[in-house]
């Protein structure tokens, strides 16, 4: 019986479809960085950002929050879920009244469209941060 549920383990294993999360091209990307507050018409806060991205980075393929002064750059990542063409995951910092957020990205080959939705901490007030990023060429553009 032990032999004959590993060899079904084994077969199912080679029958099965290869996982397929989102294929972003590792290299140097641009992105547009710009906030949406709530109940605020125009808040002109858009910057350019330059990262090197890609599978080599971590599970989130490199895409952190990149808004000036917000503590969520530096917070772990964590339930991250991907499929073929989307990335998704939340921050949390840790502490009492930490802020928090849940990004959710369109990946295509070599450019993507995110939108992470921040909370912070101990403050009534949300935002969400829109990236949009298209690839420059390889990482050592960056240097």
């Amino acid at each position: 019986m032990r032999r004959m549920l590993a060899a079904l383990m084994i077969v199912s294993a080679f029958l099965s479809p290869a996982y397929a999360g989102p294929s972003l091209k590792d290299g140097a990307y641009e992105i547009e960085v710009r906030l949406e507050l709530p109940h605020v018409i125009d808040t002109s806060t858009r910057k350019i950002e330059r990262l090197c991205l890609g599978s080599d980075q971590s599970q989130t393929l490199g895409l952190v929050v990149l808004s000036n002064n917000n503590p969520l750059g530096k917070c772990p990542a964590s339930n991250v879920d991907s499929s073929s063409d989307t990335l998704s995951f939340d921050v949390a910092c840790q502490g009492v009244n930490a802020a928090a957020g849940h990004a959710r990205y369109q990946i295509m080959p070599e450019d993507f469209r995110g939108r992470i939705e921040m909370k912070m901490g101990g403050k009534n007030m949300t935002m969400t941060e829109v990236q949009v990023g298209h690839r420059i060429g390889p990482c050592e553009v960056l240097a």
